[in-house]
């Protein structure tokens, strides 16, 4: 059936709409209710391309599943916790011609009461809710950076959907590549979160909840590492993970969509592990800080470099503190910027490693 169009982008909710409460779900739903497709209003420009592919690269197999191979028609699906209990939502954008989008969301529901907070979420996901105007008209009064806006009008900061996933997401991203965190998200997901039946292709299981992951072993230092262990990390990695995945389920780490951010990130800092760079991923996607920045981020660096932000003859240290200082002047919509730079920097090709995250 075809839902009521929602009647214009809704102010940011007062509460944290995503009901992860740390527990492991009691069950995984077995019959599918018929889905509800609504349409999302979007404030144009918006780039529809730039969002689905970053989530579409970062697809955990069975959690998520994505369709860029239309660059017209692009779609993107995931499980997820709802308050009422476990559901999927599928987004797809629509080019209607060569500047706008339509974007529509079916719904699975475990409740008809969760559509409001499935919706939420969706905008957030997407960042639908930006103002593109605005921030393109502020980060295009740099000249290095004004040709990455044009080329890019209403580049978007994708937003977290379940904040305990993405502090899962993040550490175990840490120095490895996306494609490399893909991998080791896609078999934790796979023999840890609970089986998902859907009505939505390749999707069949949710992301495992923090209690799910802090019941994980947590190898001691020196000990042999099990071969066929869920998270074939390093076992300093594992222990990071595990006990912050045991700090979250217990109410210890208070991570959510409207947490306070100073004290979301002194809490981030003072856990083993995470460290400055990792906090500000963390505000950027869960709380949608629109002036995070990544410090000794190298993508940042390979894409300040590839538009001539940066100098190539810089040292790295001196790179990073000349790009730090060069932010400044973005502020306050520097994780924006920093979206710009992360596509320049893959356009740039085999110079911009990737500094990963979920």
């Amino acid at each position: 059936m075809l839902g009521r169009p929602v009647g214009g982008p809704p102010a940011r909710e007062d509460g944290p709409v995503s009901t992860n409460d740390g527990q492991a779900p009691e069950h995984a739903r077995t019959a599918p209710r018929l889905p509800v497709d609504v349409d999302l209003p979007v404030r144009e420009p918006f780039d529809a391309r730039g969002v689905f592919g970053f989530l579409a690269v970062r697809a955990v197999e069975g959690v998520e599943a994505a369709d860029l191979s239309d660059e017209r028609q692009l779609r993107y699906a995931r499980t997820l916790t709802l308050p009422g209990g476990p559901g999927a939502i599928e987004v797809t954008a629509a080019r209607v011609n060569e500047s706008d989008w339509r974007v529509r969301a079916r719904l699975e529901l475990t409740r008809d009461a969760d559509a409001a907070s499935a919706l939420a979420l969706i905008r957030r996901m997407l960042d639908l809710d930006a103002d593109p105007a605005a921030i393109d008209a502020a980060l295009a009064g740099d000249p290095a950076l004004a040709p990455l806006v044009a080329r890019t009008p209403g580049i978007r900061v994708p937003g977290a959907v379940d904040p305990h996933e993405l502090v899962v997401r993040a550490l175990v991203g840490q120095q490895i590549s996306v494609a490399a965190a893909r991998t080791h998200l896609g078999r934790l997901a796979a023999q840890v979160g609970s089986p998902y039946e859907s009505g939505i292709p390749g999707l069949d299981r949710l992301f495992p909840a923090p209690a799910q992951i802090a019941a994980l072993p947590e190898p001691a230092p020196g000990q042999a590492l099990d071969p066929d262990r869920p998270l074939r990390l390093p076992g300093q990695s594992i222990r990071s993970v595990v006990g912050t995945a045991r700090a979250l389920a217990d109410g210890e780490l208070v991570v959510h969509h409207n947490a306070d951010p100073a004290a979301m990130r002194a809490q981030l800092l003072a856990r083993p592990g995470i460290g400055p760079w990792t906090a500000a991923y963390i505000a950027m996607r869960v709380l949608h800080d629109p002036d995070a920045w990544l410090i000794g981020d190298v993508a940042l660096l390979a894409g300040a470099r590839a538009v001539g932000v940066v100098h190539d003859g810089l040292h790295k240290a001196q790179g990073h503190r000349a790009l730090a200082e060069r932010a400044a002047a973005w502020a306050p919509w520097r994780s924006y910027a920093a979206m710009h730079l992360w596509q320049a920097a893959t356009a740039s090709g085999p110079r911009a490693p990737a500094r990963a995250a979920g």
